[in-house]
Order: C-alpha cells, then sequence, then structure tokens
C-alpha cells in the first residue's frame, strides 16, 4: 500500500521532461516511456512482459463498445500457466471505494455520523491514539487524522499482521504525525478503525454488508473478502523481486476479477450504485479512483473522463525500490495513448 509521499516521488519517472531528470531515472524506465507506441492494447501487454513482470491483466471499458479483458505473462511461472484475464487479484487499497461507498450508505441512512469522533464509536481507544476525542469519522476517512500508518512499522511486509488488535498495536500509544484537520497523510490505520467502527455499528462483519449494498446489486459474483472465501487456483500468482516464493497465499483482503472492479467502477462513477442523496455525500468526502499495492501486487482503478473509460490495470510483480510501480505507471499511460489514438 504505497503512500502519497511515495507516490509523489515516484512521478518524477513520469514526467522525464530535461536531461537532469532524465540522469536519475533508470534508463529501462526512459526506454518503456520512449519506445514507439504499438497499435493494440495486447501489444502493449507484451512489452510490459518483456520489461519484466510476470503477468498482467487489463480491463477497459469505454462508452459505445464492448468491455474487454486483456491478459500476457503468467498466471503462475512455476506451472507455467498463461494470465488469464478472469484471474483473481489481490486489489489492496482499491478496497477503499468500497468501503466508503459502505460509510455512504451507512451515513445516508443514519447509522453513522461523518462528525463523531473515535471516542464516540471507540472509547476504549481514549488515551491510546491521541487525539481519539477530536479525530472524526470524516477526518479518517479523508486521511486528515494524523494517525501513524501501521504498515509503516519497521519490517512490516516482512510478517504482516493478521489481525485488527495485532495492527493497533504497532501504531497505539504513538504520538500523531499532526494534529486532526491540519494536514493529510495516507494512513492505512484510518481504514483499519473505520472498519472496525462498521463492524460494531452492524453487529456483523462490515463485508457482509458491501455484498448486500453493493455487489448483490452489481452482480459483482468475482468479488471476496478473502483468501477463505476463494478457490486458490483461481488466484493471479504474485512476486516480489529478489523472494523466491509465489506470494498468492499471503492473506491481503480483497480480491476480484478486473471485470468486477471495472463494473463497481462504472458504477461508482456514473452514480448508479447510490440511492437518493448518497451521492452527495459520497462527493464530499472521497475520491473516485484508487490504487493498491501489497507484496506481489499492485493494482490501478481509474475512469477518464475524456474518453468516458474505464481503466483497471493489474501487475503481479513488485519490488522494494518501487521502481516495478513507476513502469506500470508508464505502461498504463502508454495504454491510454492507444485508447485515444484509435479515436482519432
Amino acid at each position: 500500500m504505497v503512500t502519497v509521499k511515495t507516490k509523489r516521488m515516484l512521478r518524477v519517472a513520469l514526467i522525464a521532461t530535461s536531461l537532469a531528470s532524465l540522469y536519475f531515472v533508470p534508463w529501462l524506465l526512459v526506454k518503456a516511456w520512449i519506445m514507439p507506441l504499438p497499435n493494440t492494447i495486447q501489444e502493449q501487454l507484451g512489452q510490459a512482459i518483456g520489461h519484466g513482470f510476470d503477468g498482467v491483466i487489463v480491463y477497459v471499458d469505454q462508452t459505445g463498445k464492448p468491455p474487454r479483458a486483456f491478459a500476457a505473462g503468467m498466471h503462475n511461472r512455476e506451472t507455467l500457466i498463461p494470465a488469464d484475464p478472469q484471474a483473481l487479484f489481490k486489489i489492496a487499497s482499491i478496497s477503499k471505494l468500497y468501503d466508503i461507498v459502505a460509510v455512504t450508505k451507512l451515513v445516508s441512512n443514519g447509522r453513522l455520523s461523518l462528525d463523531k469522533t473515535i471516542a464516540d464509536y471507540l472509547p476504549e481507544l481514549v488515551g491510546k491514539i491521541e487525539h481519539a476525542e477530536k479525530i472524526t469519522l470524516r477526518l479518517m476517512v479523508q486521511h486528515r487524522s494524523g494517525i501513524p500508518n501501521f504498515t509503516d512499522a519497521p519490517n512490516f511486509w516482512a510478517a504482516p499482521t493478521q489481525s485488527y488488535d495485532a495492527s493497533l498495536a504497532l501504531i497505539q500509544d504513538k504520538p500523531a504525525n499532526f494534529k486532526p484537520g491540519q494536514d493529510y497523510e495516507y494512513s492505512n490505520t484510518n481504514y483499519l478503525l473505520i472498519n472496525k467502527i462498521m463492524d460494531k455499528t452492524l453487529g456483523y462483519s462490515n463485508f457482509d454488508f458491501i455484498q448486500e449494498v453493493i455487489l448483490k446489486p452489481l452482480n459483482l459474483n468475482h468479488t471476496f473478502g478473502s483468501l477463505k472465501e476463494v478457490d486458490m487456483d483461481n488466484v493471479m500468482s504474485g512476486y516480489h523481486l529478489g523472494h523466491p516464493f509465489d506470494l498468492k497465499a499471503d492473506e491481503h483482503g480483497m480480491l476480484a476479477t478486473a471485470e468486477d472492479v471495472g463494473i463497481f467502477l462504472r458504477a461508482l462513477n456514473d452514480g448508479s450504485i447510490f440511492e437518493e442523496g448518497e451521492e452527495a455525500i459520497y462527493s464530499s468526502i472521497y475520491e473516485y479512483e484508487h490504487t493498491g499495492w501489497v507484496p506481489g501486487y499492485q493494482s490501478f482503478a481509474k475512469y477518464h473522463r475524456d474518453l468516458d473509460t474505464i481503466f483497471i490495470g493489474f501487475y503481479s510483480t513488485t519490488d522494494a525500490r518501487l521502481y516495478n510501480w513507476n513502469l506500470s505507471q508508464i505502461i498504463n499511460h502508454r495504454i491510454v495513448k492507444i485508447l485515444k489514438k484509435k479515436q482519432v
């Protein structure tokens, strides 16, 4: 899960507008940027595999055209199974979009309030999270709480926590990074707490609520809350450079096909997922696109308004320096250029 600060640093590789900036960019990134643009998305995915990705899946939904899914590389490199465009993939922080649709619906029906605080919802955390009496649900949704990010704990990804209590323990009693509402910093702890608040309010798992109000109405039958719910053979393998093993058995929350994420993102952006009054709530608190990163899996969900096009990109190879994050952004950009070229 990539922080906003890191993303800002990574944009350097995408700008590359001067010799000075090029000097600091790995030349393979420059090569990926300046290569002749292929005629098709499938050819571009072939180039992505040539740049070192094990597998890539892309889903494109352009208004006026049938949605299309593409894949290249390997579903599993050990068994040499080809990449499947309908494979399940760990969507990581893209799941926050589903969380906030759920929050929106609970706010709309009066079961949650954006202006109530951690102290109101989780009073046991008063004195354990600094400013708990001032941090509202709204501030957590918008990453303006100042609560430290538990996934930034030293060596977190070497042995990720698997429970609410273990994750919370990584930041509990630590000073806030800033006063509530005074700054912005991406923090997965916000959503750890938001999910806990939803569970407590509902009296059952918030993912069951997501299934009820999002997945079932949209017929999203290939979106799941955890690995426990899926056939592992259907999950695309994930690989991290320098790590010798397939990472698909590591639990990191939601999984979905690119098509399911695309259908959801279309409904989010055209407003059809919302009941009366809900879209105004959502648009006041959160964004309409997202990215995701966990070891072995990086994902992109974006709506290109100028093309009226939904783009979903899944890449099954990561690295500690996030070099592959830069590279996948370049590939995404080139795919959009192909789509624009086809409209000429």
